[in-house]
């Protein structure tokens, strides 16, 4: 085990190709379960998108129903409870490829099988999992769960809904108002957080919906975007719930909150992924159709320019969910076979890598706005018309960057997680950190490496990356220690560094290893796509380092510092990025679709 690459360890230890998991690596049964999820995706979602747009929550609840009797809602369920029982890495598969279509099934989709039927599934009783867990993997049952308040919102612990013990000691009354409640329309239950007496900690319940038990709702939200998910406010007015649907132990709430924003944020990023895939074929398609000045826009550098830019991120953004993934998968197999149970292993597992799931939140959710963006963009007037799915593409992705804490909210917490981490000796920051000080008053080498095997410089320019952040992170700490948490603004500018760095490593080892399997001839758009990725990752770091290094260092030690920036973010042989990007819309343009 001490073998294994630890959260947050990506900065401080190489990794080799070999070691991670890439979409290539799909087994078999995974690439007929993609399959499956395409072709109901294909059939029952898209050519229904209209009915989402009218905002038909009745069509909704019918396609989870689908959603269902296809097996769509087990696939992390254990067997013992109806599920199939199968891996994390076919979780974020079906998550994947199920959310292309519309944002307003994937969020019924993801509310549902994550933080309605999760819960249960990791902190239930085994009579509450018995009861609950094999109608939910079902889809007899739909789950909601109801933590944001009013006056809560990013601050989850400070909900005031009650509930108070009832004289006989048999039943909580639960008092409260809830708001943003996804699948409320139409759920079987509630995963239900409230605060017993004065408890520091919220503790979670499990409310089962039913008339004549307190339990009312306003209208539907209207909303800029998802508009076919039922989105409402519950309120609970003195309603009973057995004591026995206490979920985990009293106080445990905000803990069992937490863990399935984690579970949460990465399966966010995978449901980003194929509407990222859409999104660029349908701009493609478009290009290639629209003839302006007797030429197809596709061949103007300016729309070509959109399209690389966008399937680069689409495959950098697969690259690092997947390997996140199965380092997850792998650390939950692990604990298992160290003998602990299945929910013990998962929630641990998924706890590891919490940072990585939050740079992913962060990386994906943006880069899929960034990509409908251009697509509208690309199709013009026309993008901006409800008759094409641009409009909708755009509005849809918009809440990715608020759901599962805000983006803001995570670029801090990776960074707060990270030095957390260190200080519990977890990842080693503080020797890494000590080196790139002693390196920053040597003499830098002035030598011509030999950079002719594949990646050999981009691979060396991560490792400065990854100097770059410890000087900058480094410097930080010693210079705020326990206060840096009220540096904000330093934080985001040190997170953006953080998460360019886990994606543009992700990326290029997926092409490396994809690379050596193939053959370099054979692949030459994923060498550009990483090579492209890298050179803009550089760009970011170098203005993120330079913002963080000024605002809390200065006279000697801000020169030393930018000096190092500098050291740090040089290429010896700069990529020529228009040839990347032709090369990698010469293959879009030809195949007529994001082809990766």
């Amino acid at each position: 085990m001490s073998n294994i690459t630890r959260g947050g360890q990506f900065l401080v230890k190489e990794t080799k190709c070999e070691d991670i998991f890439t979409p290539e690596d799909f087994s078999e049964e995974q690439k007929m379960m993609r399959d499956s999820v395409k072709e109901f995706v294909d059939k029952e979602i898209w050519p229904n998108k209209n009915r989402f747009e009218s905002k038909d929550y009745a069509f909704t609840e019918e396609c989870m129903k689908k959603a269902g009797e296809m097996g769509f809602l087990s696939i992390a369920v254990p067997e013992a409870y109806g599920g199939m029982g199968m891996g994390f890495v076919d979780t974020c598969l079906v998550c994947d490829y199920i959310s292309g279509a519309t944002g307003s099934f994937s969020t019924a989709f993801g509310a549902h099988t994550g933080i309605g039927t999760m819960p249960i599934t990791l902190y239930g009783t085994e009579a509450q999992k018995q009861k609950y867990v094999p109608k939910l993997a079902s889809g007899e049952w739909f789950g909601a769960y109801c933590l944001t308040e009013p006056g809560a919102g990013s601050d989850a612990n400070s909900g005031k809904t009650k509930a108070v013990l009832s004289e006989d000691g048999k039943y909580y009354n639960i008092t409260g108002q809830k708001m943003w409640i996804s699948n409320a329309g139409f759920c079987s239950l509630f995963i239900v957080f409230a605060r017993i007496e004065d408890d520091k900690n919220i503790t979670g319940f499990i409310v089962e919906n039913v008339k004549d038990n307190g339990i009312s709702m306003n209208e539907e939200e209207h909303k800029l975007g998802i508009r076919a998910s039922s989105t409402r406010q519950v309120f609970f007015n003195d309603t009973k719930v057995p004591v026995e649907n206490m979920l985990s132990e009293r106080g445990n709430g905000f803990k069992i909150a937490m863990n399935a924003l984690n579970v949460g944020r990465i399966k966010l990023a995978a449901a980003c992924l194929d509407a990222q895939r859409r999104v660029t074929t349908g701009a493609i398609h478009y290009a290639n159709e629209r003839i302006q000045f007797n030429t197809a826009i596709s061949q103007f550098g300016a729309i070509r320019y959109k399209l690389a830019e966008m399937a680069t991120s689409a495959y950098a953004g697969e690259s690092a969910t997947y390997r996140a993934a199965k380092d997850i998968e792998t650390r939950i197999k692990l604990r298992e076979e160290e003998g602990a149970t299945h929910q013990e292993a998962e929630l641990k597992g998924v706890e590891e890598f919490a940072i990585e799931c939050s740079i992913l939140k962060v990386a994906v959710s943006e880069d899929v706005q960034n990509c409908a963006d251009e697509g509208i963009q690309i199709l013009g007037g026309m993008g901006f018309s409800e008759d094409t799915p641009m409009e909708s593409a755009w509005r849809d992705a918009r809440i990715s960057r608020i759901y599962e804490g805000t983006n803001e909210i995570n670029r801090m917490l990776s960074v707060g997680m990270l030095i957390k981490k260190a200080f519990k000796g977890h990842v080693d920051l503080l020797g890494p950190a000590t080196k790139v000080q002693e390196e920053l008053m040597g003499i830098p080498s002035f030598d011509t490496p030999d950079y002719t095997e594949l990646f050999s410089e981009e691979k060396e320019m991560i490792a400065k990356l990854k100097k770059a952040f410890l000087m900058v992170a480094g410097g930080a700490v010693q210079k705020y220690g326990p206060d840096l948490d009220g540096h904000q603004q330093l934080l985001m500018a040190a997170a953006d560094i953080l998460i360019e760095i886990y994606m543009a490593e992700s990326t290029i080892l997926r092409t490396e290893k994809l690379a050596k399997k193939e053959g370099e001839s054979k692949v030459p758009e994923q060498i550009a796509m990483a090579k492209l990725y890298l050179y803009k990752a550089v760009d970011i770091v170098t203005q993120k380092g330079k913002e963080s290094i000024i605002s809390f260092a200065e006279g000697d030690e801000q020169r030393m510092m930018l000096m190092g920036l500098r050291r740090f973010t040089k290429y010896t042989n700069m990529p020529n990025i228009v040839g990347l990007r032709e090369t990698i819309t010469t293959k879009l343009v030809a195949e007529n679709a994001y082809c990766f």
